[in-house]
């Protein structure tokens, strides 16, 4: 494994001969199965774009209609998760999420952070040097920022999905082939080489947020590398604990079998909504006009797909012992207008109180200030008791059509939510390119998840000629010139990305081709 990066002397005590060693392991052992998969998935989008529907799989019926197997369910320090913190691992953003008082801090290594080398290795350095009490942080303008509170959250560490790579760093194999390293294996391998020890002696465990999986063989793949990884660095075997993020349309008609194939080390799953409604998006967005999409901002939980994708996942999860953990709502509070701060509670609350009444055992927020909030909703619900994995939702009965019933959504393109996907994707893009992939864009927390439904709601309408219900066609000089309105409104300063995110935007959301990922193309170009 070799670093093509310049290494500081601060990052030495992470990438060491040893952990990059480990590496090389990793990549050996499962490199070759994870190209495999991610082929899989291109066979796929080509099934489903002749016509072919998701389905669930006859040939694994047999681990739906079993009743008798269970999860390993939580480990130490999992047991409540009635409210966990979403962020990214600088050091500051590290500080603010491990003083919130949230039972569980999922440090995002994936959509809420841009993956720099400096935010990729400086994340590991967070991770390591909270652990070994070491983690502070002073700003430029000389503000101090320390670990304060008297318990933590325990730490769930998302990875990056198996669809990036590491540019950073190249893997050289036996045969003498050379490749980028895989981000999932770098991001999973750094963290859990140097901590796990240290996790597990402080009465907690290595434990990961799995994102974007689209079957079970690829639940299988990072199974294989947890009992690889427990015994390389002698632990017991199922110490570590997935949490995997049911967060695609194909990957809905097998939570079953995702469960079952990382049962010795699964905790749960979650709804990870936003990355879903995109996958719907991608996933039949050639298909014709009953597959289009209403503006975003009326895909809400409560309609009908999205409510059978939830009350399915609670339902499969309390079925097996195993913790089903709410999405994150968008909306955030301003610190500077209390009207907005009002109207994000109350959303918030709304939402909140829905996934406790539904049977969820815990959920997310991506700002402090919403944690009261989000706490009250489970605490009601909840009361003492650490999750409700007891309640079995037997009441619920979803099929595939109820899956995919995506006309359910209801809803209107309007020409105000072109222009808002096209201000918020170039936005967004920007602030990515600049470092930064968690941005407070209008009152809305957006990710790159988020962004995805933006451009890709863009791609769908413009390829089928799409009608606004203000009776516009949405074509390419529609398009752009929305574009140039949006770019024209925003506040230009030095060192901006803007004209960089406009390339991004024209080449993910415009052309002909439509790539899977905008960050696939984005990072290989510009980070």
């Amino acid at each position: 494994m070799e670093v093509t990066a310049e290494v500081f002397p601060e990052d030495a005590e992470i990438l060491t001969p040893e952990a990059l060693q480990f590496l090389a392991e990793l990549h050996d052992r499962f490199a070759g199965t994870r190209h495999d998969l991610l082929a899989a998935r291109l066979q796929g989008r080509v099934d489903v774009a002749n016509g072919r529907d998701p389905k669930f799989l006859p040939e694994t019926a047999f681990i739906r209609d079993d009743a008798s197997w269970r999860v390993a369910g939580p480990g130490p320090g999992l047991e409540d998760r009635r409210v966990e913190i979403t962020g990214p691992t600088d050091r500051k953003m590290a500080i603010n999420a491990l003083n919130s008082g949230a039972k569980v801090w999922l440090a995002d290594q994936e959509d809420a952070t841009s993956p720099t080398w400096e935010n990729v290795i400086g994340g590991q350095r967070s991770l390591y040097d909270f652990l070994h009490g070491e983690l502070t942080y002073t700003s430029p303008e000389g503000k101090h920022y320390a670990v304060t509170a008297s318990e933590t959250p325990t730490i769930v560490m998302r990875p990056r999905g198996w669809h990036l790579v590491e540019k950073h760093m190249r893997f050289h194999d036996r045969s003498g082939r050379d490749m980028n390293a895989s981000g999932s294996l770098v991001d999973f391998g750094l963290y859990f080489f140097h901590n796990a020890k240290a996790l597990i002696a402080a009465g907690r465990g290595p434990y990961f947020y799995l994102p974007k999986l689209e079957s079970h063989r690829e639940a299988k793949l990072w199974n294989d590398i947890f009992t690889f990884a427990e015994e390389y660095v002698g632990i017991e075997h199922g110490t570590i604990r997935a949490t995997v993020l049911i967060e695609t349309i194909q990957a809905a008609f097998e939570m079953d079998e995702i469960l079952f194939e990382l049962r010795d080390h699964c905790a749960g799953l979650n709804a990870g909504r936003w990355d879903y409604i995109f996958s719907i998006v991608k996933t039949f967005r050639s298909r014709g006009r009953r597959w289009v999409t209403p503006d975003r901002k009326t895909i809400t939980m409560t309609v009908p797909f999205m409510r059978a994708y939830t009350e399915l996942l609670v339902q499969t999860c309390h079925k097996r012992g195993a913790h089903a953990i709410g999405g994150m709502s968008a909306f955030i509070p301003n610190r500077r207008d209390p009207e907005v701060t009002e109207a994000a509670l109350a959303a918030v609350s709304a939402d909140k109180r829905r996934e406790a009444t539904d049977g969820f055992d815990g959920t997310w927020v991506a700002h402090p200030d919403l944690i009261p909030t989000a706490r009250a909703e489970f605490d009601a619900v909840l009361g003492d008791r650490p999750n409700q994995v007891d309640r079995r939702r037997d009441d619920v009965e979803v099929t595939a059509a109820d899956l995919l019933d995506i006309p359910s959504a209801g809803g209107e393109v309007t020409e105000q939510g072109v222009r808002d996907n096209i201000s918020i994707g170039i936005r967004y893009i920007e602030s990515w390119l600049r470092g930064t992939g968690a941005a407070a864009i209008d009152n809305l927390m957006e990710d790159a998840a988020t962004a995805e439904i933006s451009r890709s709601q863009i791609w769908q309408w413009l390829h089928d000629n799409t009608v606004t219900a203000e009776g516009t066609r949405i074509d390419q000089t529609f398009i752009v010139g929305a574009m140039g309105d949006a770019v024209r409104g925003l506040p230009r300063f030095e060192g901006d990305r803007f004209d960089d995110a406009i390339q991004v935007f024209r080449t993910v959301a415009l052309e002909p081709e439509f790539p899977t990922f905008l960050t696939v193309g984005a990072y290989a170009r510009f980070l």
